[in-house]
Order: C-alpha cells, then sequence, then structure tokens
C-alpha cells in the first residue's frame, strides 16, 4: 500500500509499505479521508517530541472497513466508520470509569512518544480495534467524518465545564479546536461568546461559526474589553486552545472571581502561570485531554446541521500531494485551517 510517512524531522516521503497486520479483535479499514492536525504539524519538525520517526502520521480519519478479525461480530466489511484516535484497553481502572482517555497504557494512533510506536492513516489502510469504531451516519461525508476527532476534543472540553444558561464565555485562540469549541459552547447554552486571537481570518471564521464578539489582543486590551462585556466582573469561563504562557496568562485575566479556565491547548511542556491571581481569585484551572466518548454526540450533531464542520474545511488532496501541504501548514500559510488527505 501507498502511505504518508515520516522517515526523518522535515522530511515526508509518499511510498510503497507493508499493509498493516491486525488482530483477531481488529479491522482493517481502507482509509477515505486523514485530516492534518496541529499536532502533526508539529509532529513534522520534532518540536512535539511526540513523532519519532520514522512514522506514519495521522489520526483524524474516515474509511471503510475492508477485512475483520475473526471475533469481530458487530461489524462487517463494507461498513462506513470513523474511530477514536485512543487505543485503549477495555479492562482498565480508568476505562471502567468513563475515563478511557486516561487509561493505562493507553495509545494514540499516528504518534510514537518513545515509550511506544503505532502507525496513523496517513496510509491507504490502518488497522484499529473494533471498540474504537464508530459508524458513519448516511448523511455524513467521509471528510466531514474525518473531522469528528478535533470537534469531539472540542466538545469534551466543555463538557468538563460547568456552564450555566446565558454565561459569558471566552475562547483564547480560534484555530480548529477553539472554532469547534465556540460551536459547544454556544449549543450548552452560552449567552456571550468572546473569540480571542492574532489572525484576523480566524476571528471572521469565528464570527461565522457563533462567536458573539471578536478580539485582537495586539490591538485592544483583551481582559479590559472582555470586562465591559461581562457587566465589569470578567467571563463566567474561559477555554484556552493553544498552549503557550501568553494565551494561558490571557485566558485567568479574563476570568471573573470563582470561574473557571479549561485548558485544551497543549504546545509548550510549561507554562508561568500568575499563581496569586489564581489563588487569591479562586480560579480553577483544569485540563481537558482529548476525547471520552463524544463521538455518537458530534456525528449526530454534523448530520443534523447543528455542528457546521464545513466552514473550517480549507482544501483536500490526495495523499500523494501531502508534503507538500504539510511544508503549507507548516509555514502557516495564511488561510489555512483545515487540511484533508485522501488515500
Amino acid at each position: 500500500m501507498k502511505a504518508l510517512v515520516l522517515e526523518e524531522y522535515k522530511k515526508l516521503v509518499y511510498k510503497d509499505v507493508p499493509i498493516p497486520e491486525f488482530g483477531p479483535d481488529d479491522v482493517l479499514i481502507q482509509v477515505k479521508a486523514c485530516g492534518i492536525c496541529g499536532s502533526d504539524a508539529h509532529g513534522l519538525d520534532g518540536s512535539s517530541g511526540r513523532r519519532i520517526p520514522p512514522l506514519i502520521m495521522g489520526h483524524e480519519a474516515s474509511g471503510v472497513i475492508a477485512e475483520i478479525g475473526a471475533n469481530v461480530k458487530s461489524w462487517a466489511i463494507g461498513d462506513r466508520v470513523t474511530f477514536d484516535s485512543t487505543i485503549y484497553r477495555l479492562d482498565d481502572w480508568y476505562t471502567r470509569q468513563g475515563m478511557y482517555n486516561l487509561s493505562d497504557g493507553r495509545m494514540v494512533l499516528g504518534v510514537s512518544p518513545g515509550e511506544y510506536r503505532r502507525d496513523g492513516a496517513f496510509a491507504e489502510y490502518v488497522a484499529v480495534p473494533q471498540h474504537i469504531l464508530y459508524k458513519i451516519p448516511e448523511g455524513v461525508s467521509y471528510n466531514q467524518a474525518a473531522m469528528v476527532e478535533p470537534a469531539a476534543v472540542a466538545v469534551h472540553a466543555v463538557g468538563l465545564t460547568p456552564i450555566k444558561l446565558n454565561d459569558t464565555a471566552v475562547v483564547v485562540g480560534a484555530g480548529m479546536i477553539g472554532l469547534f469549541v465556540i460551536q459547544a459552547l454556544k449549543l450548552a447554552g452560552c449567552g456571550l461568546v468572546i473569540a480571542v486571537d492574532v489572525e484576523p481570518d480566524r476571528l471572521h471564521l469565528a464570527t461565522a461559526l457563533g462567536a458573539d464578539y471578536v478580539l485582537q489582543p495586539d490591538k485592544v486590551d483583551v481582559s479590559a474589553e472582555v470586562k465591559k462585556l461581562s457587566h465589569g466582573r470578567g467571563a463566567d469561563v474561559a477555554v484556552e486552545a493553544v498552549g503557550i504562557a501568553p494565551t494561558v496568562q490571557t485566558a485567568i485575566q479574563c476570568v471573573r472571581r470563582g470561574a473557571t479556565v479549561t485548558l485544551v491547548g497543549n504546545i509548550s511542556s510549561r507554562v508561568d502561570i500568575p499563581l496569586q491571581t489564581v489563588v487569591t481569585q479562586q480560579v480553577r484551572l483544569q485540563g481537558s485531554c482529548a476525547i471520552a466518548g463524544e463521538y455518537p454526540a458530534v456525528l449526530a450533531m454534523i448530520e443534523s446541521g447543528r455542528f457546521n464542520v464545513n466552514k473550517i474545511l480549507s482544501a483536500t488532496a490526495p495523499l500523494s500531494e501531502g508534503a507538500a501541504w504539510f511544508k503549507r501548514i507548516h509555514q502557516k500559510e495564511p488561510g489555512l485551517m483545515k487540511v484533508i488527505l485522501n488515500p
């Protein structure tokens, strides 16, 4: 089969590789669509430390079942499916508590952080366990289904955030996850959603997807503007979707006393925080990791039109052209949000 292989940092090669082997509880999927994640772009240059080459990256994908293992009973060849990015054990303590995203020994497709290596879906075929599969509804395309994973990351983060009807929310970072967070916050009942980003084109998209106000940090004092929009108090909740010190600090500065800040972005391994502000204003900081069962809800919302993934899709291209598209994303070409590769 053909695959896009990270042979070394900054070197992606479209080449022949063996079709992956699969076990009795696994299925072999013919990949129809796979999205380039921001974490894959950071994996290209080695900055994330979680994609040690050689590796086939890719974890936002969809396709059709080509073969099934001997123990697979609930799935059939020809089924249209998407799948979780996390591979987890069913007998794990965390899994049994409904937190498979935190389970011991979990692996992420298309990731090789050192302790494991799991090839992903930038390939004609990928093998995954049957228990991470989800059926694609009739009204959802393969390209749309390839965006369920990042949308579910956003829905998971919003689900962890204590939101009351008509709350004011700030979203720091209007990249792909942030844009999905904006939609999820509106669906959760927030009355006012304020998006913060340095890129005007991203803020334009944020407005189109439901943000009531947009703020550009190099143009205005963000925390002061948020207070003006929230009765002088600050936002009830904030979601940080970048993962660097300045944006984490912005999220903390934007909320009122007793608020919650949910951290989704994780570009940096460490950040400085205004500790005395957090403590004296009793701000709750919490992390949100991946997904824990949100796929069915997101698929249903995409099918019904309540969740818009099409506006976030910038381009589709053959997998054979993947290296060039990775380069364009890595160079932060204006206007590029989500690119999907089709094997």
